[in-house]
């Protein structure tokens, strides 16, 4: 599968949103779905999928959905 589609499938897990709404412009707290609590089960879904671990400043600044991508890019994910 595909890192993008992988991301997008990591989200609705976590966030339970319908795929077609997990875009580039998805930001957090911007749907109700998308709180605090489950940004950490978002946070908890990445690590599993991608197999990296996620250090504190990187929870906090995935801010959205194409931060997501870059911060794992970071951590060596290839999109």
């Amino acid at each position: 599968m595909e890192n993008n589609q992988k991301l997008i499938n990591s989200f609705q897990e976590a966030l339970g949103l319908d795929t077609s709404s997990i875009v580039d412009s998805l930001t957090y707290q911007s749907v109700p779905e998308w709180d605090s609590i489950s940004h950490m089960i978002l946070i908890s879904q990445l690590e599993e999928d991608f197999n990296v671990s996620l250090e504190t400043d990187d929870v906090i600044d995935m801010s959205s959905f194409a931060k997501a991508r870059e911060i794992l890019a970071k951590h060596g994910v290839s999109f």
